[in-house]
């Protein structure tokens, strides 16, 4: 309806007092305005927050605990060593419940090894690295189940099941040898870390040849000490000094 429509039907606008027309209401909406003299608020400093570790790369408390696993088996497996050639000489090579039995705790030993290289990446983040780490796993889990084996004849005569896995315990090492050169090529642990593993895992072709040369007696003392000067303190190294596993 217009404005004239509603004068006609009685209806009225308010009129303007100066034109006597109907006025007309106008709505402006006007943002308000911003001071602009107005101290800007400050924003706080940003400080850097320390993140735990993710799952790119092993803590150092789980670091700490693999090394100090490994030394633990390689020192025990080191001391029989010792202990039988020194005790036992020339039958030193005889079955003996307590050499089986430490046997298995260096083989557990070695098992944090392994955890630590896979965790930190040691031999390199490629698919080759990862096969040879999880092949020589398979292989030393054969070995320790034959450690296993051997434990129920206390020293005795093994079973045939125990027999027939013994290869595997010279490959395993073998295996190790393999990985600890390529840890030193890959260059991802540093220093003295990255050296160590090819020093440790040369005792097959130490410990092997010394036995078969310069007999039970010294052969098994050479082996004992390769151990403890080898994997025992690849294990420390890993222990007190992880931040070498880290570029």
């Amino acid at each position: 309806m217009t404005p004239a429509d509603r004068l006609h039907t009685g209806d009225r606008y308010p009129t303007d007092p100066f034109t006597r027309e109907p006025a007309m209401t106008t709505i402006r909406t006007t943002p308000a305005r911003v001071r602009t003299d107005a101290d800007l608020p400050i924003s706080a400093p940003t400080v850097p927050v320390e993140r735990p570790e993710g799952p790119r790369g092993p803590s150092t408390r789980s670091l700490r605990l693999l090394g100090a696993g490994l030394a633990a088996g390689a020192t025990a497996y080191g001391a029989a060593f010792i202990t039988l050639g020194v005790t036992r000489g020339d039958t030193a090579t005889e079955g003996s419940f307590y050499g089986d039995l430490c046997g298995l705790f260096f083989q557990l030993g070695v098992f944090c090894l392994l955890a630590a290289m896979w965790r930190s990446g040691a031999a390199g983040t490629t698919r080759l690295a990862r096969t040879m780490i999880v092949v020589e796993s398979v292989i030393l889990a054969v070995a320790t189940v034959q450690s296993v084996l051997t434990l129920p004849s206390m020293g005795g005569e093994w079973s045939a099941a125990a027999v027939a896995l013994d290869p595997f315990w010279p490959l395993s090492m073998l295996g190790m040898a393999v990985l600890g050169v390529k840890v030193a090529v890959a260059g991802r642990w540093r220093g003295v870390l990255r050296a160590w593993p090819v020093v440790a895992e040369t005792w097959f072709f130490v410990a092997m040849p010394a036995l078969m040369v310069l007999g039970p007696t010294i052969g098994f003392v050479v082996g004992g000490v390769h151990f403890l000067a080898g994997y025992g303190v690849l294990g420390l190294l890993l222990a007190l000094r992880p931040d070498l596993t880290r570029r």
